[in-house]
């Protein structure tokens, strides 16, 4: 389905449809049937829509949909930085919830996309609910994408982010570093706090909301839902493309494939979020069985009825937002209790 100005009103009309009883059947409902009613006509809709493109195009298409779909939550104050690298200056925006709680860690937090695409625009309503629901200030931060800057550009931006940020929190009143993201994101937030913890940096907490932990090997969610649902494995294929150039030859980088790296100590705990109808769910729910087994506290908070990217559908889809406020406040006991054990 393509963008249109008015297909954010369009998705949230057919939200209260559904919500109201209005459950269209499905052909292949014997597949769907826990996915939300919204998701099932989104997917339909997504399959019928569908169109290949170049990194380019896709990153063009994804920008158009989240700004028919934004719109704005309310929070206390956002402010646009930059963040001085030896790479270049990265944007950043600064969310600071209007109800802020007290000796909370700033999150630093890392957008989806596959590597190619987003961007502090659309992700600004997630990030928003994220901020406002948590009570916790949150620096939005705009890495390089590829394929103009391939890899490792975006673990490079993301580490020397999450050192820039540890200087400034006196500057934005905060009580330590967190690190969060989805997706893509996530996978860079976990990296980071891998490397943070090797370094004997403080990191309090991470988010890894639906992360790509192990590019190294094919996981059962991959064949279940690697097709035709909200991000498929031929889309995967083509992000870490344009990302990797050499896949194979990366494939088993632990700066690609987190899985497979030794958990170093100090590792920050982790709240990992994942949906039922998502292709990097197992991957998701292992990395946290990783990191209990390790010995870092890991939470699984999953969402069985959604899927992938629900967290950029906040805006039109009344049950991912209601998830994204579930994130928001369990991640906020997370950071909060880590904090105060660690200080």
């Amino acid at each position: 389905m393509s963008a249109s100005p008015i297909k954010g009103r369009f998705l949230r009309g057919l939200d209260r449809l559904l919500d109201a009883g209005a459950h269209p059947a499905m052909p292949d409902a014997h597949a769907v049937d826990q996915l939300s009613p919204f998701l099932q006509v989104l997917r339909r809709l997504r399959r019928l829509g569908h169109q290949d493109g170049s990194a380019v195009a896709t990153r063009q298409r994804f920008r158009a949909d989240m700004a028919a779909f934004r719109v704005g939550f309310p929070i206390g104050s956002s402010q646009d930085v930059s963040i001085p690298t030896d790479h270049g200056a990265l944007a950043a925006r600064l969310y600071r919830p209007s109800s802020p709680v007290s000796q909370a860690p700033l999150t630093v937090f890392f957008h989806g996309g596959g590597f190619i695409m987003g961007d502090l625009d659309t992700h600004d309503d997630a990030c928003r609910l994220l901020c406002q629901g948590s009570g916790m200030p949150l620096l939005a931060v705009a890495y390089r994408l590829a394929p103009e800057a391939p890899f490792p550009a975006a673990v490079d931006d993301a580490l020397a982010s999450a050192r820039w940020a540890l200087k400034q929190l006196d500057a934005f009143g905060a009580k330590g570093l967190a690190l969060g993201g989805d997706s893509a994101g996530a996978n860079l937030a976990a990296v980071t706090a891998a490397r943070l913890a090797q370094e004997d940096q403080p990191v309090t907490a991470q988010l890894l909301i639906y992360p790509g932990t192990d590019l190294s090997q094919t996981w059962t969610s991959h064949t279940q839902f690697g097709a035709g649902y909200f991000l498929d494995r031929t889309e995967r294929e083509t992000f870490y493309r344009a990302y990797l150039q050499d896949v194979q030859a990366h494939a088993t980088d632990v700066r690609v494939s987190p899985m497979l790296a030794r958990v170093p100590a100090g590792m920050a705990p982790a709240l990992v979020v994942t949906a039922g109808y998502d292709m990097l769910k197992d991957e998701g729910q292992a990395y946290a069985h990783r990191l209990q087994r390790a010995g870092t506290p890991a939470q699984n908070l999953h969402f069985p009825r959604l899927g992938h990217a629900f967290i950029n559908l906040a805006s039109v889809h009344k049950e991912s937002r209601a998830a994204v406020a579930q994130v928001a406040s369990e991640w906020r006991e997370l950071a909060l209790t880590s904090h105060r054990s660690r200080s």
